[in-house]
């Protein structure tokens, strides 16, 4: 190998060592924000249902677990007149309390037999907040309430309307001091944003007629 040949060579390597030590801080630039998109969805998920603020109702299943007292901790249905079955307390109004209140008022009860009880009371299942779709719909029948739900979106998931439906005619029925109303819907309008107002939250018990 002459003079002429080994400058060349050097000079190749020293260009290629070069390119090496600029990759590297381009790989640990890509791998810096793999952490963002898992920050974002621990956010996102810390923003749903509160069951502090939720109020219990028919037919929804709640979980009361007594520390240390396995006899007593189960898993009771709420029944259609609002009560629950306890152990040693017999009936409890649960209906329109929450479930840090439903456990405040079971150990008090609990403690003619039990020494400072301790009570907590989780709702394993939600059945009583439902709305009703019934008509000219693919899928009748009853769904869960959601948080903030809307007519809008209740027809979303009744996976669309038939031929027939008479999408200007669509109504809610619902129950108020014991007196049936009917509130108009207008689907067509609503979706291009026209009378927002009759877009309504949803309450339990809400039926939404598509004739």
């Amino acid at each position: 190998m002459n003079f002429s040949t080994g400058l060349v060579m050097a000079a190749w390597l020293a260009f290629a060592l070069g390119q090496a030590q600029e990759v590297k801080p381009v790989a640990s630039e890509t791998s810096g924000p793999k952490t963002e998109p898992s920050a974002k969805s621990t956010t996102t998920s810390q923003g749903t249902f509160n069951d502090a603020e939720y109020k219990i109702g028919p037919q929804d299943i709640l979980r009361v677990d007594v520390w240390k007292e396995a006899e007593v901790s189960r898993a009771v249905p709420v029944r259609p007149d609002g009560k629950i079955s306890l152990p040693l307390l017999n009936d409890v109004q649960a209906a329109g309390l929450t479930p840090m209140k439903l456990a405040a008022v079971i150990a008090d009860g609990l403690t003619k037999y039990i020494n400072n009880p301790q009570v907590t009371v989780t709702v394993s299942e939600v059945n009583s907040r439902r709305i009703y779709v019934t008509g000219e719909v693919s899928r009748a029948g009853a769904f869960p309430l959601l948080p903030n739900m809307t007519v809008l979106q209740a027809l979303s998931s009744s996976g669309g309307f038939t031929q027939f439906a008479k999408l200007k005619n669509i109504y809610v029925l619902r129950t108020e001091d014991g007196e049936q109303v009917k509130i108009p819907f207008n689907y067509k309008e609503a979706v291009k944003g026209k009378k927002p107002e009759q877009n309504i939250l949803l309450q339990p018990g809400d039926v939404i007629v598509v004739p």
